[in-house]
């Protein structure tokens, strides 16, 4: 079977460079089960930018084509991406929510002559893996790395580290690890727990035996960083231990359903619905009539948003063409105004460069609740791929 697979990827991209009047992208992501609503802010930012730059590039008309992987599953991710290649003929990859996935399909996008981009996913190392993927989400090196300096800076001297054993979670325990010891800080614990923890209990009795100041953490955005803020008010942490973390831990869906116990949390992180700017007034209002509940809308729609931006460019600049090198050369150095705020394809690492932000949720005078901007640390890379050399 993997010979025929082979076989039928080679055939397809017989003839070389191709050009299609219909430019397919295929685009895989959560789109059902427990990750199910960022799935739902994939497939609202797509809507949102093709509804205020329409659904055309040139002469072509644009596609796009869903598959759905409910969680994170390798083997199911490279499946569906080879069957987007040969069976569906895409010019394009994009969405992967969790590292592993994207992981995954890399090894398909030299032969298959596609790039990637990739909507979510933040290992740092994803980039490394093949010259044809570019990212306009975030990496947690880039969105931990800040807070380490918050915390140290507000006085907090001892913290407990505890993330989601996968990828962007020893990231972020590297990140946070290696800013706050910098500055003078000591990680007196590191924990490290698996993807599918639902039940935090044990995990807040720790950090309340570790004798730390504050606590450090990164679970994957959805029904695990819920389950966590959750515990963590409500076996009492908050009164005494100081928490920190990178924003998938606040997002805008979550707001609801933690109330008064969320205010307070302070978070580091590329993007907050509630961010100030013209660009991001209209991408919210695009964004929400998409997705229908406004309240449900959170920050893999802008990684979308924006991953459509770089993909238009990419076809106008090769004019139609199914040419990969071409595609991705033409949006290194790409710089625009983002819903985010400013932002840059970084063009050695392919990675975006962007404003990290410092947020407090917060309660507006209409009872919603909110991340608010209080200070930004202006033109942040990815550390973790330094951190890597």
């Amino acid at each position: 079977m993997k010979k025929l697979a082979i076989a039928a990827l080679a055939a397809a991209l017989m003839g070389g460079v191709a050009h299609a009047d219909t430019i397919k992208v295929g685009v895989v992501g959560p789109f059902s089960g427990p990750f199910g609503l960022q799935g739902k802010n994939f497939k609202a930012g797509i809507d949102a930018y093709m509804a205020l730059n329409g659904n055309t590039v040139g002469d072509d008309t644009i596609e796009i084509i869903y598959r759905d992987i409910p969680t994170a599953d390798p083997a199911q991710s490279k499946a569906l991406s080879q069957e987007l290649v040969v069976k569906e003929g895409v010019q394009y990859l994009a969405g992967f929510y969790f590292t592993p996935d994207a992981m995954a399909a890399t090894p398909l996008l030299e032969q298959a002559n596609v790039p990637m981009v990739v909507m979510n996913a933040a290992t740092s190392a994803i980039v490394t893996k093949s010259p044809y993927v570019v990212r306009t989400s975030f990496t947690t090196w880039q969105t931990s790395t800040p807070i380490a300096k918050v915390a140290f800076d507000g006085g907090t001297k001892k913290v407990i580290s505890v993330v989601s054993d996968y990828g962007p979670g020893v990231d972020a325990e590297a990140a946070f690890k290696t800013g706050f010891e910098a500055a003078g800080g000591q990680v007196v614990e590191a924990i490290r727990i698996p993807l599918q923890t639902n039940d935090f209990s044990p995990i807040m009795q720790r950090i309340k035996d570790s004798g730390a100041e504050g606590v450090f953490a990164f679970l994957p955005s959805g029904p695990t960083t819920l389950g966590f803020v959750k515990a963590f008010n409500e076996n009492g942490l908050k009164e005494g231990i100081k928490f920190f973390a990178p924003g998938d831990l606040t997002q805008e869906s979550d707001l609801p359903a933690l109330g008064d116990a969320a205010l307070g949390l302070t978070t580091t992180f590329h993007y907050a619905v509630s961010h100030d700017s013209a660009e991001n007034k209209t991408f919210v209002e695009a964004a929400a009539k998409a997705i229908g509940n406004p309240a449900e809308l959170s920050f893999p729609a802008v990684g979308a948003y924006d991953g459509m931006h770089v993909i238009y460019k990419m076809i106008e600049a090769t004019g139609g063409d199914q040419d990969a090198a071409k595609a991705v050369e033409a949006v290194k150095g790409l710089s625009w105004e983002s819903p985010r705020g400013p932002v840059t394809i970084d063009a050695e690492s392919r990675h975006i460069t962007q404003n990290i932000y410092l947020r407090e949720v917060a309660k507006a005078d209409d009872g919603t609740y909110f991340n608010k901007e209080i200070q930004t640390f202006e033109k942040q890379g990815d550390p973790g791929l330094k951190a890597a050399k």
